[in-house]
């Protein structure tokens, strides 16, 4: 394990983790873990950005914590913990908002898909909390950091961030910039019903999305209605890629099964949809009921999972609590 190296991940608790989560980045998260020293918070400062029914959001976090170890990660070996409970974070946040620039937060894109077309009454906290996601990253230090491609312009926001309070308060290499870890062979997991959008808890039908918690059956009937295409599987990859449903089912085989697409198209090619589908429910079932199960067992001893919250929240304490003392030294502050 590299010691040299701090990994900083945070997932928002929207509950009912779907095939999207687990192949975009729980797998992920597991494997960095055996390489370096890993943090993983559940963000549910930035889950309030929108309102959230309260006990909705208490109960999405625990069922985020479970997907978590249920997909493999450790507590014993990544700390694990919710955002709101270390409070380092708010307060980095706010003396990052001081260092930040209006003109870089005007640029984020994702503000700007959030807010919709009434952007007047997104809430503020919308509008600036790459600040604090910037604040939960330096916070620890952390040099790594696994986003996807929708998350790149934050990340890049951060490294600005550490620079300006470097070079504004003369300490030279005090947050180190953040370097992105974008997984080489990982591939966005689309909706099943529409190939041009991300698989999403927030789209209205359930066939859309493979729920880790969704049984055997549950698997199969939704693979085998997920759209798709009534021509034969291609032999090549520029012919799926006019296809999205149809690329997005191969792609899901291709990730589930570890098999490359080139190497998948040369097992499918010619074959109906049926074929595939087929396959793939096999290879979803074998992979996902054993961890949608676990996540039910681990939501059912709720005592556990705050446990594990607790001595997470402990191990980053320690930690943001001696680089905070480091901060407020360098800004001014008693």
């Amino acid at each position: 394990m590299n010691k040299n190296k701090l990994v900083f991940s945070g997932v928002q608790p929207t509950g009912n983790l779907h095939l999207g989560n687990y192949l975009g980045a729980l797998k992920n998260f597991v494997a960095l873990q055996k390489e370096m020293e890993c943090i993983y918070c559940v963000v549910d400062l930035h889950a309030i950005t929108v309102f959230q029914k309260p006990e909705e959001l208490k109960s999405n976090l625990l069922e985020t914590v479970a997907g978590f170890i249920a997909a493999g990660l450790n507590p014993d070996k990544s700390i694990i913990f919710n955002q709101s409970s270390v409070s380092g974070h708010a307060e980095l946040a706010w003396i990052l908002n001081c260092v930040s620039r209006i003109g870089w937060l005007n640029r984020m894109t994702q503000f700007k898909d959030k807010a919709g077309s009434d952007k007047e009454k997104a809430s503020v906290g919308l509008y600036i909390y790459p600040n604090l996601m910037a604040a939960d990253i330096l916070l620890y230090k952390a040099t790594h950091v696994p986003v996807g491609a929708d998350q790149k312009q934050h990340l890049e926001l951060s490294r600005d961030i550490a620079q300006k309070f470097n070079n504004d308060f003369k300490c030279k290499d005090f947050f180190p910039l953040p370097e992105p870890l974008i997984p080489k062979n990982v591939s966005r997991i689309m909706s099943l019903r529409d190939g041009t959008k991300k698989m999403s808890k927030s789209e209205e039908s359930d066939y859309s999305r493979i729920n880790l918690k969704d049984s055997a059956d549950d698997i199969s009937k939704k693979i085998k209605k997920a759209k798709s295409d009534s021509d034969q599987i291609p032999d090549n990859l520029k012919a799926l890629e006019k296809k999205p449903e149809a690329l997005n089912l191969i792609t899901i085989y291709s990730e589930i099964s570890k098999i490359s697409l080139e190497k998948v198209l040369n097992e499918m090619s010619g074959k109906e949809y049926s074929f595939l589908k087929n396959k793939l429910a096999e290879h979803l079932i074998s992979e996902i009921t054993p961890v949608g199960k676990e996540v039910k067992k681990l939501l059912a001893d709720k005592s556990h999972l705050l446990q594990v919250l607790k001595k997470g929240k402990e191990k980053a304490s320690i930690i943001a609590e001696e680089n905070l003392k480091n901060i407020r030294e360098k800004v001014g502050l008693i």
